[in-house]
């Protein structure tokens, strides 16, 4: 159930953390959501509306003098990310500071960490996934990311939380993870070009503690549960793109709570009591964390913080948290 949602947060980091692969083809996915039941379309609407600032990717927050530039970014190369450089470009030259989830150093940081602790990654002790996993689903996830260049004799190696990452970007997109030209990494090429500061949002080893509310069992579920979505990978990462680029953020965590529902196993209710967790843990708990740093670097503005585009809406969305904290919060317009 988080593909869509690894997809969204955690592929600033995949391009530090995938395996080198040679360049694959665009995918050719249909989008689901232009494809859905007109009725099933409106109760999605419905809930998506539900939440504060469920769409927009570009926004600006002001209270007294401070003055913070918001964007909410999809994390993999897309041409139509050139169009919105034009736009963003302005904002970040005339930033005192640019903030982003990982910066350069974060990214070099977490590169010397792994190197440090290989268990950080690989299961160093104990059953490996070929040993925990029963044979018919172990069979379907080593031929899963044969695709995606991890030969069988590694991935059984691999920790759980690494291989739900993996199994989140379908082949077709996985050179494009690789290529590191998301919006992310263009904000920080802008930022450096014209000398503004870059600052990360958080610690860079945040990603190695998201996964620590779960257990070892729950782990293996999210991998089969993930797993069983990925005949339609494609598919997925079409809807993704075409969503963030309509500025639909919210409407992409309630589509992927309703494709959840049908996975085997699964009751509606523990669907829902899955996705309160998760967005607790991944998404807002680190958007409150985020705030002081957010605020402060408002108050020596202005300032340009760019992050992934689920992190806007919501309760605890960044938006909502600033405007609770006494920030107008204004939608700009987005190419």
């Amino acid at each position: 159930m988080l593909r869509l949602i690894c997809l969204l947060l955690f592929a600033t980091t995949a391009a530090v953390l995938l395996p080198a692969r040679p360049a694959a083809a665009q995918c050719a996915g249909q989008n689901l959501l232009a494809t859905m039941p007109a009725a099933d379309r409106a109760a999605l609407d419905a809930a998506a509306d539900a939440v504060p600032y469920p769409r927009g990717n570009l926004w600006r927050a002001t209270k007294g003098d401070a003055v913070l530039t918001l964007v909410g970014t999809y994390h993999l190369e897309d041409a139509r990310h050139a169009a919105t450089m034009a736009t963003l470009a302005p904002l970040i030259t005339t930033a005192r500071t640019v903030l982003v989830e990982a910066g350069p150093q974060e990214e070099e940081a977490l590169k010397a960490h792994m190197s440090r602790d290989p268990s950080l990654m690989f299961i160093t002790t104990g059953p490996t996934l070929l040993e925990m996993m029963p044979k018919a689903d172990w069979t379907a996830l080593s031929a899963a990311l044969e695709l995606r260049g991890v030969p069988g004799i590694l991935a059984a190696k691999l920790q759980p939380w690494y291989v739900s990452l993996l199994l989140a970007i379908p082949p077709c997109t996985l050179s494009q993870a690789q290529a590191e030209r998301g919006l992310d990494a263009l904000v920080i090429e802008a930022a450096a070009a014209a000398r503004v500061p870059v600052r990360a949002l958080e610690p860079y080893d945040t990603l190695f503690s998201l996964f620590d509310i779960m257990t070892p069992e729950e782990q293996l579920a999210m991998i089969r549960s993930t797993l069983a979505l990925d005949a339609r990978a494609e598919d997925f990462a079409t809807t993704l793109t075409e969503a963030y680029f309509l500025q639909e953020n919210r409407l992409l965590w309630e589509f992927m709570r309703r494709q959840s529902y049908a996975l085997p196993g699964y009751t509606p209710a523990q669907v829902d009591a899955e996705f309160a967790r998760m967005e607790e843990a991944l998404i807002a708990a680190r958007n409150r964390n985020w705030l002081p740093v957010l605020t402060a670097a408002a108050a020596d503005g202005p300032a340009f913080a760019a992050f992934g585009a689920l992190h806007l809406p919501g309760r605890d969305g960044v938006l909502a948290l600033l405007e609770r904290d006494g920030f107008a919060v204004e939608r700009l317009a987005f190419p």
